[in-house]
C-alpha cells in the first residue's frame, strides 16, 4: 500500500527525469557530429579580384598648323638738326620739307618724330688726366647744370671718367643719381696718362648693349681728345714699328734720322687706325657725338692737340653732332645750352628703307631741306644694319 502510493508520486518524476537526460544525451552526442561536418566542408572558393582599370592616356591634341611669317622691320629713325647761320634751331619745319637718301636711292619719310616724345640716353666722358685739374672743378658742376636740365623723367644718363683706363662711374641711371655721381667724381693730382679712344669705344658699346634701340642715343665728351695710353695706340704703333726696324743696327745720323721718322709714322698711323675703330663703333651704337674742347686757343700750340682737335671734328660731322672749342672756360656754360637746345629742337626722320640689298654693310644718309637754302642740317652720314 505504502509502494503503490511511493509510485503514485515518483512515476511522474522518473518519467521527467528520463526525458531530460535523453535529451541532454542527444545535444552532447550531435555536437561533435556537427563540429565534424564543419571541419569537414571545403573552404569557401575565393572571392573575385577587381583590378582598377588603367585610366587611359588621352590622345594627343594635334597641333595647329600656323603659316611662319618672318618680319624684318627696316625702319630708320635720324635725329636731324637744322640751324641757321647763327647756329640757333630753325623751329616749325614739316615732314615735307626734307628730302632724304639712302645710298643714292630717294626715300619716301613715313613719320616726322616729335623728340620731346622719345627717351634720351646720354653718356657723359670727363677728362679726369692732370692736364685738366685745374679748370676741373667748374666742368663737372657745368656738366651737372647741363644733366639736370636736358633730362626728363624717362631719361637716363651713364657716366665715364677718361683716365688711363675707361672708367665706368655711373651705370644708367636717372638725372639725380647720375648728378650725385657727378660731383663726387675727383680729377688726377699728379701726372696721369688718357686712354681716349678706349673710353669713347667702350661707351659706345654700353649705349648699344644697354639702351633701347628706339631711344636717342648722344655721348657727350669734355677733353682735348688727346690720346697716350689707350691700348690702341700702344698696341699699333709698337706693331709699326717693329716692322720698320731693318737697320736698327745702323747708328750713323741718317740712320737715326730714318728710326725717328720710322717711329712718327708709326705713331700717326696708330692714330688714324684707332680714329677710324671709334668712329665705326659710335656709328654702330647709332649714338650723336658731341665733344667740348676747354682748351681754347691752346689747341693751336703744338701738333699733338691739333690732330686731337681735327679727330673729334671727324667724328662730330660723321655723326651728326657738333665739337666744340670754347675761347674761355666760361663760355662752357653756352656751350652747355646749345648741345641742350639742339636736342630738345632735332627732327626724328622716320622712314622704311627700300634698299633690297641686304647685307650688314654701311649705309649712307644724305638729308636735306630744299626749300631752307640758308639752313644747315647735321645728321649721321649712315647706319649699319642689324643682322637679321
Amino acid at each position: 500500500m505504502v509502494l503503490s502510493k511511493y509510485k503514485k508520486y515518483f512515476s511522474p518524476a522518473l518519467v521527467l527525469s528520463a526525458l531530460a537526460f535523453f535529451f541532454s544525451a542527444a545535444v552532447f552526442l550531435s555536437a561533435p557530429a556537427r563540429a565534424q561536418k564543419l571541419k569537414q566542408l571545403p573552404p569557401p572558393p575565393a572571392g573575385p579580384r577587381f583590378k582598377a582599370k588603367p585610366t587611359p592616356k588621352p590622345a594627343p591634341t594635334p597641333e595647329p598648323e600656323y603659316e611662319v611669317i618672318k618680319v624684318s622691320s627696316n625702319l630708320v629713325v635720324v635725329p636731324v638738326s637744322v640751324t641757321d647761320r647763327q647756329g640757333q634751331p630753325v623751329l616749325g619745319l614739316k615732314q615735307t620739307d626734307f628730302h632724304i637718301e639712302e645710298d643714292g636711292h630717294p626715300q619716301e619719310i613715313s613719320q616726322l618724330g616729335d623728340p620731346g616724345q622719345v627717351p634720351l640716353d646720354i653718356a657723359l666722358l670727363i677728362d679726369v688726366s692732370s692736364s685738366v685739374t685745374e679748370r676741373f672743378a667748374f666742368e663737372e658742376q657745368a656738366a651737372t647744370r647741363f644733366l639736370k636740365q636736358v633730362l626728363r623723367s624717362t631719361d637716363h644718363a651713364t657716366l665715364y671718367a677718361i683716365d688711363r683706363t675707361p672708367r665706368l662711374e655711373q651705370a644708367r641711371s636717372t638725372a639725380d643719381v647720375a648728378t650725385a655721381r657727378l660731383l663726387s667724381i675727383k680729377a688726377a693730382t699728379g701726372p696721369s696718362p688718357t686712354a681716349f679712344y678706349d673710353t669713347v669705344i667702350e661707351a659706345a658699346r654700353y649705349l648699344g648693349r644697354n639702351t633701347p634701340e628706339q631711344n636717342r642715343r648722344v655721348i657727350v665728351v669734355i677733353s682735348d681728345g688727346e690720346d697716350n695710353f689707350s691700348n690702341r695706340v700702344r698696341d699699333l704703333s709698337l706693331a709699326d714699328y717693329r716692322a720698320m726696324q731693318a737697320d736698327e743696327n745702323d747708328t750713323s745720323p741718317e740712320g737715326k734720322k730714318r728710326r725717328r721718322t720710322a717711329a712718327e709714322n708709326a705713331l700717326q698711323s696708330s692714330h688714324r687706325k684707332a680714329q677710324a675703330e671709334v668712329q665705326l663703333e659710335v656709328q654702330k651704337a647709332n649714338a650723336v657725338f658731341y665733344s667740348i674742347n676747354p682748351s681754347g686757343e691752346a689747341i693751336r700750340l703744338n701738333v699733338i692737340s691739333t690732330r686731337a682737335q681735327a679727330a673729334m671734328q671727324q667724328l662730330a660731322g660723321a655723326t651728326g653732332g657738333t665739337a666744340f672749342v670754347p675761347e674761355r672756360i666760361v663760355d662752357l656754360e653756352a656751350v652747355f645750352s646749345r648741345i641742350l637746345n639742339e636736342l630738345r629742337a632735332q627732327y626724328l626722320l622716320q622712314y622704311y628703307s627700300n634698299n633690297k640689298s641686304g647685307g650688314n654693310a654701311f649705309r649712307r644718309i644724305a638729308i636735306t631741306t630744299p626749300a631752307q637754302t640758308q639752313s644747315r642740317v647735321r645728321a649721321r652720314e649712315g647706319y649699319y644694319p642689324k643682322a637679321k
